[in-house]
């Protein structure tokens, strides 16, 4: 029997999402960026196995505006991954389970991925 007068919980209109929530699904997407990332470091090392001229063309692709896109976009998905993940640990252990806690903490996680990347890349250039 069907009853249609039953509310659908939770609906998407009526749900609100929060920071933790994002958060979440964040953290698994950049886990699957970072088994992107992993592959893309094994390929490195193939081809740099393969000889110069494989070597070559990988060097082109990635020193590309692409690339570079794309390599900055792997450091902030590890960065950003490695907080993260601390920021369950912290939670593992008990703490920080506070809806306030937890959104200062959440902030905290976004907000040290990008300087992290920020810093990793300017000691990458050379710049500090």
């Amino acid at each position: 029997m069907i009853d249609s007068n039953n509310p659908l919980s939770p609906h998407l209109q009526i749900y609100r999402w929060q920071i933790s929530s994002l958060l979440s699904i964040a953290h698994r997407i950049s886990g699957v960026i970072n088994l992107l990332a992993l592959s893309l470091i094994f390929f490195w090392l193939i081809l740099l196995s393969l000889g110069e001229s494989n070597y070559e063309l990988f060097l082109l692709i990635i020193n590309s505006f692409f690339g570079k896109f794309i390599l900055i976009g792997f450091t902030w998905s590890m960065s950003f991954h490695l907080l993260s993940g601390l920021r369950h640990l912290f939670w593992d252990l008990g703490y920080g389970f506070e809806i306030k806690t937890a959104n200062i903490s959440g902030i905290v996680v976004i907000v040290s991925s990008l300087i992290m990347t920020i810093i990793f890349w300017l000691l990458a250039r050379g710049f500090i």
